[in-house]
């Protein structure tokens, strides 16, 4: 099984370094030996900085990929037109079992981080600038960088910096949910789409932007666009940093030119000369497979051009001794689990996406493909944040990309081959909420209880439904799609309720003994659009 990458893996790089200058001098690059490596960096005018984000095509490399130039100006214009302080926000929660770019740059060249993010605060006039993080590291090495300079939180500060530490969940790094959190609430989206730029931290335009973005501009700021240009495409210069794991020697992260072949990349990190697939963009990006693999180069156009995605700059290549289809619903669970559980689509959609690819992969046949691809449908562009989207994308490329396994798994018996765990996830499945008064991970996996439905006693009320939707969907008949099912633990509490709430008094629960336990497959929990068939085999 691959265990969880750690905060900082090894680092590689292709070409001459930029963003990783230094790396081979020292562990950290603390003021004194950041100046000494990059030089000092003269302040620019706002409309100065656009034009320089503009010329060398700066994108947001947090996944969205949206222009720089456009999301400063736009602060500027907001700023102006209300007559109030701009907000700055670096955005360093990286909360991906497969990314850590973000995380390596914080804890060895947070100097870089806050060299662009110090340029935009003077250039627009902020008095704020706060760095959002998820690890324990990120915040020791942000919160000595601050000491390094100088910049605290203190009210008569010119310029008011800190750092919010937010758990480690998959939707605290969504912009909307780190503004949240800066204003005092949860670390989740607030379910209303409000743009930042407009309206962000206190209510005031805030540019919000990634770790690796702030590094470079401070990077083209000391340089100048045309050298700048010089590493790279034209139409996309500089480099990029990526994290390189799944079933490779060497799990790494590279910082690499934009046109280097996406295979030369798999090769440094040592994943198989042919491997069956790569997940490119993280969880949710999207599958490419090894064919398209030697036409890809690393590019946001090109791995968008062949079906790919660059988004945080996650590559996960599998072998081909596993079975893709295993792997990705590893993830899909997790992605479920992620749910800040304040909206439908994401919080029964994706359950009932995971459970419609298990059902699948546990021979539902052809209907329970069917079930998954418009569950996967439904949840998108229905949620509070992307992350419905993001995940159902993930799942309709899974059941692209991988034709021949699907059909061996919905025609047949399956692909034969086991699942290995090459796609890292956080340890126990789950992210540590990594701060105090953090929730507490919720449990996972099944308990040894198991929900029974009598049906010479059921009348159809659907109240099951309601209460556990983990367990029970009702059919077109309206009726509960099946007799018996193993229990979520974390769900173990919502089923004694439906059992006592149950108008006909048509549902039971039997404690599992570990004899009980089938050795082999067992049915999913729910079965997507299986009707009666889901009773048996």
């Amino acid at each position: 099984m691959n265990e969880a990458l750690p905060d900082v893996p090894e680092v590689r790089v292709v070409g001459l370094p930029q963003l990783t200058s230094g790396f081979d001098l020292v562990e950290r690059l603390d003021l004194p030996m950041h100046l000494k490596v990059h030089g000092p960096l003269e302040p620019m005018g706002g409309e100065q900085l656009a034009q320089l984000s503009e010329a060398i095509s700066l994108k947001g490399r947090g996944g969205a990929g949206f222009p720089f130039h456009k999301k400063l100006r736009s602060v500027a214009d907001a700023a102006i037109k209300r007559g109030v302080r701009p907000v700055v926000v670096v955005n360093g929660s990286e909360d991906e079992p497969a990314c850590r770019k973000d995380t390596v740059l914080i804890n060895r060249a947070p100097h870089l981080i806050l060299d662009g993010a110090l340029l935009c605060a003077e250039a627009l006039g902020a008095r704020t600038l706060v760095i959002g993080v998820t690890r324990e590291s990120t915040q020791r090495s942000m919160e000595a960088a601050l000491a390094e300079r100088g910049l605290s939180n203190s009210r008569r500060s010119a310029l008011r910096a800190s750092v919010q530490r937010n758990p480690v969940r998959m939707v605290t790094g969504a912009a909307a949910s780190l503004i949240r959190s800066i204003d005092g609430g949860p670390a989740i989206p607030p379910g209303r789409k409000v743009s930042a730029s407009q309206n962000g931290v206190g209510g005031a335009p805030t540019l919000l932007s990634n770790a690796e973005t702030f590094a470079q501009l401070a990077i083209a700021a000391r340089i100048g666009p045309e050298r700048y240009g010089h590493t790279g495409l034209y139409d996309e210069p500089g480099t990029v940093m990526l994290t390189v794991s799944g079933a490779v020697a060497r799990p790494m992260v590279l910082e690499v030119p934009t046109g280097v072949p996406l295979r030369y990349v798999l090769q440094l990190a040592g994943a198989p000369p042919v491997p069956q697939g790569v997940l490119t963009g993280g969880y949710h990006g999207k599958w490419i497979d090894a064919a398209t693999v030697n036409e890809a180069i690393v590019s946001r156009n090109s791995l968008d051009a062949v079906g790919g995605a660059l988004g945080a700059g996650a590559i996960l290549p599998i072998s081909q001794e596993t079975c893709p289809l295993g792997e990705s619903l590893r993830v899909a669970q997790w992605l479920a689990e992620e749910s800040a559980g304040q909206c439908g689509p994401c919080y029964l959609g994706l359950p009932a996406a995971a459970r419609g690819l298990e059902d699948v992969l546990n021979g539902g046949g052809p209907a329970a493909l069917e079930a998954l691809k418009q569950v996967a449908k439904s949840v998108k562009r229905r949620g509070a944040c992307s992350h419905p989207d993001g995940s159902a994308m993930f799942l309709e490329s899974t059941v692209k990309a991988f034709t021949d396994d699907l059909a061996a798994h919905v025609l047949g018996n399956g692909c034969g081959r086991p699942v290995e765990g090459v796609l890292p996830l956080f340890e126990g499945g789950r992210a540590p909420t990594g701060i105090p008064g953090g929730a507490e991970p919720e449990e996972t996996g099944s308990s040894r209880q198991k929900i029974y439905v009598d049906w010479t006693l059921c009348r159809g009320h659907g109240l099951c439904a309601d209460i556990l939707p983990e367990v029970f969907e009702l059919g077109a008949d309206g009726f509960p799609t099946v007799a018996q099912a193993q229990v979520p633990r974390y769900a173990e509490a919502k089923a004694v309720r439906a059992v006592r709430r149950c108008p006909a008094l048509a549902l039971r629960i039997e404690e599992e003994t570990p004899r009980d336990r089938a050795p082999a497959r067992n049915l999913p929990v729910v079965s997507q659009g299986r009707g009666r068939r889901a009773l048996g085999r």
